[in-house]
């Protein structure tokens, strides 16, 4: 579905990813895994067109996205999650979901993917008429990954999930990932710096260290390294 190969990105003269190459298979949870400042969140911007590669390619479904404008990518359904959720803090949840349909296949939709939005996240459903600037954190996230879905992704992108939400609310956050791989078909590329909580959502995952994959397998894998266990497990 989603192939990279050799991607080189950055910001300027700087260069940030250096020969990056990937793959993520339909109804697959992949993980990018690494520490701060490694790449990962400028990979992302490279893959949904907000960063330019310098070099390399983005393949999704045989068709070439490199150096596409973003709005190109989002009509294919590559759907972003972005870090720190970027929800419309003074508008209500439900206006933040219709943002969610971007055109006219999802504004048709819209309707039947609220109904599946608000099962998944029956929180939201409560809150609707509810500004979501006083949601709590976690109720915020479930507001993103409720508003990607309205957009109807093909491949759904999370960055940082667990960024500054409790421990339990990333889990229920996660599983939802994980159901909407195994049972929608939708593939989700999972960024993130806890390493123990996304091997166990993923099917595979990407180690980056300095703009370069160090280390790549399945979950079970990565969990079972050395270099893993001590780098980033504490182990």
């Amino acid at each position: 579905m989603l192939k990279v190969e050799g991607l080189r990105a950055g910001y300027g003269a700087i260069n940030i990813l250096w020969d990056i190459s990937f793959d993520v298979k339909e109804g697959e949870v992949v993980a990018i895994l690494g520490s701060n400042g490694a790449g990962k969140t400028t990979m992302v911007r490279a893959i949904t067109g907000m960063v330019r590669p310098s070099a390399g390619s983005v393949s999704f479904n045989g068709e070439e996205l490199a150096k596409k404008s973003s709005r190109f990518i989002l009509d294919k359904g590559i759907v972003q999650v972005p870090e720190g959720r970027q929800i419309f803090t003074e508008m209500t949840v439900l206006e933040n979901l219709e943002m969610g349909a971007f055109n006219k296949a999802t504004r048709a939709a819209f309707q039947q993917n609220l109904a599946v939005a608000y099962q998944r996240f029956p929180k939201l459903q409560e809150r609707a008429r509810q500004a979501a600037g006083t949601l709590s954190g976690g109720e915020q996230q479930m507001l993103a990954v409720a508003r990607a879905l309205i957009g109807m992704p093909k491949l759904l992108i999370l960055d940082e999930p667990s960024l500054g939400l409790a421990p339990n609310i990333v889990d229920d956050i996660l599983n939802v990932a994980s159901e909407m791989a195994k049972k929608d078909g939708i593939s989700v590329l999972l960024v993130e710096q806890d390493i123990t909580k996304a091997l166990a959502c993923a099917d595979r995952g990407y180690v980056v260290e300095n703009g370069r994959i160090a280390l790549e397998g399945t979950a079970a894998e990565l969990s079972a390294n050395e270099h893993v266990k001590k780098a980033y497990l504490g182990i």
